[in-house]
């Protein structure tokens, strides 16, 4: 075994397997493989192999696409045998909502190339003829869908990544990790220890106890999962050829041809947690005791839609365990307070994400960034505060029971939660507030009035709290809104070094002057956006930053990469501090009433910041409002938050002014064509396509990137970000959604979307290609899957000038 590596990859099953296959495909062959059993041991052996190119995030769309296209190649290339069958795939919509959902989908395929089109009753029954279609409102149809075989799958990755000079150790248990004070690691076992750059963290349901070796909590928890094979089914004998597989998500269940029978599984409502406090160390390719009764009436349903079932006896009934993150999305990404330790698990679709896991993960280990954003799947989106047991377990508790239901656009689920709240939480309350989930935090999304909903309805059409965001919206633009802001980011930098640090970090020139601010973004490895930030300086040596909430942890990667000078502290001030915006042409008459500070525009202009008291309460104020208007945020001390909100909606009633929530933030800062972080601003966008390059100082000197920046910065933009006037008037655009020309060329997706309840339109924000990116140009978005007449706006419908947000 060698003693040196440039990783070790920990986990011999299908994910660790694709992992080493693709760190060698880009040139690392000095890898290690550790299994300790055989490769396939854990939830891979026993998995349905079933494989799908469509999903709701279109870059999880890709890499299913590119995972489905991998599998021939790697049979080629290595002779193994991937066991692939690709008779198609049908899906089926029993209600509206779901027929929506599947239309959006069909628009995405058309959009990317990828094989996905509707079909009629017709020939889904030339294609399946055991499938009894009633009651079905659409059905759509994917050509490349089917199962492989998931040893031959993991073999055969393995088997290249042994072509290229990989070595895999069977039966190899790791026992420590240890990190050196380089940042290399030790990673021992009982036949010797390797001294490795990188550790890959694969290992699936033990993925908690080898990331305990190293110091750290991940937040998963394995379930059990059933299906079950029938034994042979005449119709299916007689038929001579493959069925495609049924996806018949509102019946909660699904179901594909085995052999020559069928296959059937369930996301069961009564699931079942298994090995809560750890996964034994001897467990590998057993199962748990058959328990079909718990999925009996998810079978019935499939029964009722391929009635053969019912008369076919049970094969083989599969009960084995599977290990769920706390939204069913992978933990994916190297760990931010560890240096070269990467994890991915908590994968649950394994067979159909594996090629692109593999692949992402070999281009972040090796050249510093993966190429497409996958912040949805980051295991930063979750910080400490996610390894709460009744969190883990509330939030998998319910991913798995309603594993085929819809995510809507905006919905909320309250499983899990509260985890964090603020001092205002109750008070928010009881003023009607309907929350949202931010890193954690709970922060009001709209506020109910009486005779409006106590609760938020979901689907892809405007749901009932969309007249209730829109009062929100118009007071603030007629008079006033208060919007908390407390799951805002906030970082503070102190020290002598504090600018030198900051202007090495951040692309723009940081400011000279005290009272001060810049918006700068963050460049990533791959010249494009990795952040945008709000800096204020607040004394000669002391800054503020305040930046995407979400995005804290992803951003410390950043932060820690560049190093402190001497004398110069940061930390994160998000759990200490609150704040609020108050905003609106009548926020100064408002504010003025609250402090002695002389808030005019000759005093206290645009992008300056003063440390005020307000109702008694110290604060810093900054001249800046993210929904386009007049406005000031005011951070304070959390201790202080109750009274400083307390006091603000007493002034506020004079005005008619009252509090706003994020829902009316989306729509009015959409209206002013702000762009956001993780929905416009994307390491996968280079600074000229989303007009940031104009913030970029190149002549300060070095700063993080830089390089990688410079390599883009003469190269013409491929898309260009761009505003949307939609003629659309049941659904808004959301996120996504495909953007065409007239003829039906695709051009861009949409990023952002809401209705502009100011301006009385449709609108969007998104991404086209740079050459028909002009003002005027006439295209169609598709919303609900269908064409909607859009235009590409020149400027902004809301103050298209500044003159309100300058006054």
């Amino acid at each position: 075994m060698r003693q040196h590596a440039q990783a070790v990859v920990i986990g011999g099953g299908l994910v660790g397997c694709s992992i080493l296959y693709h760190l060698t495909k880009m040139g690392w062959t000095d890898v290690v493989l550790l299994e300790r059993d055989e490769l396939t041991s854990g939830s891979t052996w026993h998995a349905a192999a079933n494989i799908h190119g469509l999903h709701d995030s279109t870059n999880i769309s890709r890499i299913q696409h590119y995972t489905m296209k991998l599998y021939k190649e790697l049979e080629k290339e290595t002779g193994q045998g991937c066991g692939v069958f690709q008779p198609g795939s049908l899906y089926l919509a029993q209600t509206e909502a779901r027929e929506h959902q599947l239309r959006i989908q069909a628009a995405k395929a058309r959009r990317y190339g990828m094989s996905f089109h509707e079909v009629t009753r017709a020939e889904a029954e030339k294609l399946h003829p055991l499938a009894n279609f009633e009651g079905i409102r659409c059905i759509m149809y994917e050509p490349d869908g089917g199962n492989v075989d998931p040893s031959g799958v993991t073999m055969a990755y393995a088997a290249g990544a042994r072509q290229r000079g990989a070595e895999i150790h069977r039966f190899t248990p790791v026992t420590a990790t240890e990190q050196r004070p380089d940042g290399t690691w030790t990673v021992r076992t009982p036949s010797g220890d390797i001294h490795a750059q990188w550790v890959v963290n694969a290992a699936g349901l033990w993925a908690r106890e080898v990331a305990a070796m190293a110091g750290l909590k991940l937040p998963l928890i394995p379930t059990e999962h059933q299906y079950f094979v029938t034994e042979t089914i005449p119709e299916i004998a007689a038929l001579g050829r493959r069925l495609p597989s049924l996806a018949d998500r509102d019946g909660e269940y699904y179901l594909r041809q085995e052999g020559q029978g069928l296959l059937i599984g369930a996301y069961e409502k009564d699931m079942k947690f298994w090995a809560e406090d750890g996964t034994p160390q001897d467990f590998g390719h057993e199962l748990f005791p058959d328990d079909l009764e718990r999925i009996e009436e998810n079978m019935m349903r499939a029964i009722n839609r391929v009635p053969a079932i019912g008369t076919a006896g049970v094969k083989r009934v599969i009960n084995g365990p599977m290990i769920w993150s706390p939204d069913s999305a992978a933990l994916f990404g190297p760990v931010p307070e560890l240096k070269n330790y990467f994890c991915c698990c908590g994968i649950i679709p394994g067979f159909s994400q594996s090629g692109g896991l593999g692949k992402l993960s070999a281009e972040w280990i090796v050249e510093g960034e993966p190429t497409l954003d996958l912040f949805a799947w980051d295991l930063a989106r979750f910080g400490l505060w996610a390894n709460s047991a009744g969190f883990i377990k509330g939030r998998v508790r319910d991913q798995y029971s309603n594993r085929f239901k819809i995510h809507f656009p905006n919905e909320e689920r309250m499983a899990g939660r509260p985890v964090r709240t603020r001092p205002a939480y109750e008070m928010q309350k009881g003023m009607g507030a309907l929350f949202g989930l931010n890193f954690g935090w709970e922060h009001p999304l709209w506020y109910a009035k009486e005779g409006e909903p106590k609760e938020e309805t979901y689907g892809f059409v405007r749901q009932n709290w969309w007249k209730p965001v829109g009062r929100e919206v118009r007071m603030l633009r007629d008079t006033a809104g208060i919007i908390d802001i407390s799951n805002f980011a906030k970082y503070e930098v102190k020290g002598p070094g504090a600018e030198e640090w900051l202007n090495r970090l951040l692309a723009n020139r940081m400011p000279t002057q005290t009272g001060r601010s810049c918006l700068t973004p963050l460049i990533g490895k791959r010249g494009g956006i990795a952040g945008d930030f709000t800096v204020t300086r607040l004394g000669e040596e002391e800054f503020l930053i305040v930046g995407s909430g979400m995005a804290e942890r992803y951003h410390m990667r950043f932060f820690d990469a560049v190093p402190l000078p001497a004398g110069t502290a940061f930390r994160s001030l998000t759990q200490t501090m609150c704040g609020f915006n108050v905003a609106g042409p009548k926020s100064r008459e408002l504010l003025q009433r609250l402090t002695n500070a002389d808030l005019s525009a000759a005093s206290f202009p645009f992008m300056r910041s003063q440390r005020i008291t307000v109702a008694g309460v110290d604060v810093v104020a900054i001249r800046v409002s993210f929904t386009g208007d007049l406005g000031w945020e005011l951070h304070c001390d959390e201790k202080d938050q109750v009274a400083l909100y307390s006091a603000l909606l007493k002034a506020g009633e004079d005005f008619a002014a009252g509090p706003v929530g994020s829902r009316a933030l989306m729509s009015l800062r959409i209206e002013k064509g702000y762009g956001s972080w993780g929905r416009e601003y994307s390491p996968e966008y280079w600074p000229q396509e989303v007009a940031l390059d104009r913030l970029i100082k190149l002549d300060k000197g070095d700063f993080l990137n830089r390089d990688a920046y410079l390599e883009i910065a003469q190269k013409p933009a491929r898309e260009k970000l761009s505003m949307f006037r939609i003629d659309a008037v049941e659904a808004d655009a959301s996120g996504g959604e495909p953007i065409f020309l007239p003829d039906g060329t695709p051009v861009g997706q949409v990023s952002s979307g809401a209705y502009g309840y100011s301006v009385g339109h449709s609108l969007a924000l998104g991404y086209v290609r740079a050459d028909v990116a002009t003002g005027g140009q006439k295209f169609t978005i598709a919303i609900l899957g269908r064409p909607h007449e859009a235009e590409l706006l020149e400027k902004p419908l809301f103050d298209p000038d500044g003159v309100r947000l300058r006054s």
